[in-house]
Parts: structure tokens; C-alpha cells; sequence
């Protein structure tokens, strides 16, 4: 047999009455030679490298009247797989998917495995380093209503955004047809006035364009789009695969951050009993595969992540490997500025708020609902609380009159 450092290991939450440990074993056998008891001897000793094997089976609720469960620990040899997303997870859970209530928790890759994979290329330290800021956490704004509005109208929600005094700007990830504002013009033109923005106070901002069209054709549009300016990428993974975003990020020629959205993800992680874990979805494969900044549903918003798995997020994100980057946090959906001292509590100062509608539903507007985060921001970073810094700035008054404080 092999060592354990060349293999995938797999953890798996099975539900069901079954023989926990028959199960281990059939499914280690099943998803790598096959079978085995059947084998004839020497066509054992030539499958030997390719065999599945059960490292660990934890039951966990012995004595409970609830549904048995446990998890399984399986090992599958590095000799049967590809270094890729759609290799390793066909491998561990392909067909397995399919076979009553099961769900992937975790996956653990040797360290000769994850040096395939590219990781973030500038991660949390190299987008500080790109936007001059190190000391709090950053501020994205969501370019909402763009979908049929032409390039000059867009032009002036791009510059109420970036006078609010935002990091990042994103384009709404359903902006697709753009045929009212073609994406070259809109690079060229939001890249202008983010120069006239640097020159004016120093502020430089990154817009990430949504990266669409056939899958085929990604990468040379990413490289496309880098070539005309571009200085941030955002992609939705899931719906385009994973492979794409390993491609992408590895590609020498696309030298730009890429954020990577979690729509379509929703298919795969919430139920107890099926898909993918949170935490293997949205953080250790995103960061795998080489995003920069990971989008992810908050805790506290209008599209809640249970907060453990959302801090597991953030875990997976950021932990040390050894190898990779870590990346950059950006828990999301329904985020105010009456947040900021609870996510500031919660992810110390490596994360990005990202509002949408907490930027542009301020009363006083897109502007002032930007400089309200960025009070609220300096506020808890200097040991104040909201309703001190209130005091001294209208915007952050207003919109903790609108939305209030957690």
C-alpha cells in the first residue's frame, strides 16, 4: 500500500439505517478498482495502487432516536485522478452523489497535489498592497441597476459609487447582455474616472467586470478583457466550473485580482443531507482554484448562512497552508453599516464588506451610503462605537436611522 500522503481523503456525513462500516468499504472499493473480493489474486496485486481504502468511520449519535449517522473517512490514491476540481470530485463523489443521504464535508489534499492548483495569485496581502490599504477591512459596492441602461447613465452610478469612497466596485452578476453598454467601454470609461479619482485623493479603486460568454472561450476573453484595462475579474464558478476559474487564475497573461461569486452554489450546500459543505465549496475549492475574493452569504443578512458554516467559510479562506494565498472573505446579502461592529467582531480586519442595497438605499443616496460604511468602518477600527461616530457624521446617522444596528 501507499502512504497516506498519496492520497485524496474524503470526509463524508451519511444519514441512514445503515452498517456504517459496510458502507465505508463498499463505497472505497466502488469508487476506485471496482470490486475485489472477485478478483483473482494476480489482478489484485496489479489493482493494489488504485484501491480505495476506509481510514476512520465515526457514528455519532449512538444513543439518540434520531436518524443514525455518521461520518466516513475514505482515502483515494493520487494514481486514479487528475490534479483538477472535476477529477477529484468525480472521483470521491461522483455516482456517490446519487446514493441516498450522503453529503461531502471535507476533502484533504497532500501538499504534492495542492502545488498543482495556482491559489489566489494576489490573495488578501497582494489586493492591500494593489489598493494602498492595510489597516482596516475594505468596502465593495454592487453595480446594481445596470441591466439596460445605457453607458452614460452607468458612468454616473459608477462615480456616485466611488465618491462614496469604496475600494472595489462589481458589476450585478446577472449582467450578461450588455449590449447598451458594451463591456470595452465600460472598462475604459470606469477605469478614467478611477484615475481622475487616484489623482484627486489618492483613492485608487478596483471595478471587477462580470467575465461572460461560452465557456470555451474564457480565458482568451479574461485575457481580452485584462488587455483593455481591466483590473478586476468577477466570475460566477459554479455555473461555469470550477476548472475554468484553475485555468484562468494560472494563466500568466491574466495578471488582475478575480472574485469569484457564489450564485448557483445554493444548489449544493444547504441541505444537511446532500451536496457539498459550505466550507468545501465556497472556501477551500474557490481558494483552490485561485480566487482572489470569495463572495458568500453572511450570517446576518437577507440570505443567512448558518453562522458556523459562514465562520467556516472564512476559515477555509484564509488558513494557513503553506502554499496558497489565503483569500479574501466577503460575506454578503442584506449587509448595512449597522453591521460592521458585529463582521469586524466576528473576522477581525481580513475581510471586505460588500453592499448593494445598504450603498444604495441610504436616504441621502448612493454617496452618502458609501462615506456611512466608511464611518461605521473607521468607527470600529478606532474603538468607537456607531452611535459616537453618528455624532459626527450625518451619512452613518442617517442610515442607522434606516436600518439600525446589530
Amino acid at each position: 500500500m501507499t502512504t497516506d500522503q498519496e492520497y485524496v481523503i474524503a470526509t463524508y456525513l451519511v444519514h441512514g439505517n445503515l452498517n456504517f462500516h459496510k458502507k465505508a468499504q463498499e463505497i472505497a472499493v466502488g469508487l476506485t478498482v471496482g470490486t475485489w473480493t472477485d478478483l483473482p489474486m494476480a489482478r489484485k496485486e496489479q489493482m493494489i495502487p488504485h484501491l480505495g481504502k476506509v481510514i476512520d468511520v465515526k457514528v455519532l449519535n449512538h444513543h439518540s432516536n434520531d436518524i443514525p449517522k455518521a461520518l466516513l473517512i475514505i482515502g483515494y490514491p493520487l494514481v486514479n485522478m487528475n490534479p483538477d476540481i472535476p477529477s477529484i470530485l468525480t472521483t470521491v463523489f461522483g455516482k456517490l452523489s446519487m446514493d441516498g443521504k450522503i453529503k461531502l464535508i471535507d476533502l484533504h489534499l497532500p501538499d504534492s497535489l495542492l502545488l498543482k492548483f495556482p491559489g489566489p495569485r494576489f490573495g488578501i496581502d497582494g489586493i492591500r498592497s494593489l489598493l494602498g490599504v492595510h489597516d482596516r477591512p475594505l468596502l465593495m459596492s454592487i453595480f446594481k441597476q445596470c441591466i439596460g441602461l445605457p453607458l452614460r447613465e452607468l458612468e454616473i452610478e459608477y462615480q456616485n459609487q466611488i465618491e462614496g469612497q469604496v475600494d472595489l466596485v462589481k458589476d450585478d452578476e446577472i449582467f450578461f447582455r450588455d449590449d447598451y453598454a458594451p463591456v470595452l467601454k465600460r472598462i475604459s470609461a470606469f477605469e478614467k474616472r478611477n484615475q481622475y479619482q487616484k489623482e484627486k485623493n489618492g483613492k485608487k479603486v478596483l471595478y471587477a467586470v462580470n467575465l461572460t460568454g461560452p465557456v470555451t472561450q474564457l480565458v482568451e476573453q479574461a485575457k481580452h478583457l485584462c488587455n483593455a484595462g481591466a483590473t478586476c475579474l468577477l466570475l460566477n464558478v459554479a455555473p461555469y466550473g470550477f476548472d475554468i476559474l484553475h485555468r484562468i487564475s494560472a494563466d500568466p497573461d491574466i495578471n488582475i485580482p478575480i472574485i469569484a461569486h457564489p450564485a448557483f452554489t445554493g444548489s449544493f450546500y444547504p441541505s444537511p443531507y446532500y451536496g457539498l459543505s459550505a466550507p468545501l465549496l465556497l472556501g477551500k475549492l474557490m481558494r483552490l482554484s485561485g480566487a482572489d475574493i470569495v463572495l458568500y452569504p453572511s450570517p446576518y443578512g437577507s440570505v443567512a448562512m448558518p453562522k458556523n458554516e459562514s465562520f467556516n467559510v472564512a476559515k477555509e479562506l484564509r488558513c494557513p497552508n503553506n502554499i496558497h494565498n489565503p483569500a479574501f472573505p466577503t460575506p454578503s446579502a442584506g449587509i448595512h453599516p449597522g453591521l460592521t461592529p458585529t463582521l469586524y467582531r466576528d473576522l477581525g480586519k481580513d475581510f471586505i464588506i460588500n453592499a448593494g442595497g445598504g450603498i444604495h438605499g441610504h436616504p441621502q443616496g448612493t454617496t452618502a451610503g458609501g462615506i456611512a460604511f466608511n464611518d461605521a468602518i473607521q468607527a470600529v477600527v478606532s474603538g468607537l462605537s456607531l452611535k459616537e461616530a453618528a455624532e459626527d457624521s450625518p451619512a452613518l446617522r442617517s442610515a442607522l436611522k434606516k436600518w439600525g444596528a446589530l
